[in-house]
């Protein structure tokens, strides 16, 4: 019996073959998508590129924009240096009556500036106006002193850069006078000061009121 199939199997392999050679392979109808990269690695990189402030916006940024002098302190300081000499007077405030420190600052301010201020030191130096720090005084600054021992504000007088400042100082010192911060006893007596000009608008014609 095995004799007689055996002549049989060659046959039957070669069937069998055929069969599977013809039988082809179906593509998966529901084949499983593909995860995508939301940012192509050049896309993301010029993205951030775009992103990223230009060389002038940083200039803008971290620009620190100094205090520029404004043309009105040129004038006050101007005309007070044509003041010098001129005699001291308790209460005075013009050039015929003579000045006390408080009446020197308000004559240059309200001629130049337009700017009306406080009569007294006491007044003058609670003005809602800029604190500058001893170190980054400009011209036009108005400084604030205790020379008398009190505690409290007793003198006036306008910066006029390199550490001098103008004032009408006492009579027995000439009135109308410019000094030095350096010196020993301005240097004990300052107390601060105050960039009242930042109160003007570019046109000067702001009033300060009491």
């Amino acid at each position: 019996m095995r004799q007689r199939f055996a002549p049989l199997v060659p046959f039957a392999l070669i069937a069998l073959l055929t069969a599977c050679a013809g039988q082809q392979i179906q593509p998966d109808s529901n084949p499983q998508p593909q995860p995508q990269r939301s940012y192509h690695f050049d896309q993301a990189a010029a993205e951030l590129d775009s992103n990223e402030p230009s060389e002038q916006q940083l200039r803008e940024l971290t620009d620190e924009r100094s205090y520029e002098l404004p043309p009105l302190a040129d004038s006050i300081l101007e005309r007070g240096f044509t003041l010098v000499g001129t005699p001291y007077r308790y209460g005075g405030s013009s050039v015929k009556t003579g000045f006390d420190c408080s009446g020197f600052v308000g004559f240059l301010f309200r001629k130049e500036a337009g700017l009306e201020l406080p009569r007294s030191t006491r007044e003058l130096i609670n003005l809602d106006a800029p604190l500058v720090k001893r170190s980054e005084l400009e011209p036009g600054d108005i400084l604030f002193f205790n020379n008398r021992g009190r505690g409290r504000v007793s003198h006036a007088g306008i910066y006029i850069g390199d550490d001098q400042f103008i004032h009408a100082s006492s009579s027995r010192s000439g009135g109308v006078r410019v000094d030095s911060l350096d010196d020993r006893y301005w240097r004990a007596s300052y107390m601060e000061a105050k960039r009242v000009l930042a109160l003007a608008p570019d046109t000067g014609s702001t009033t300060v009121r009491r």
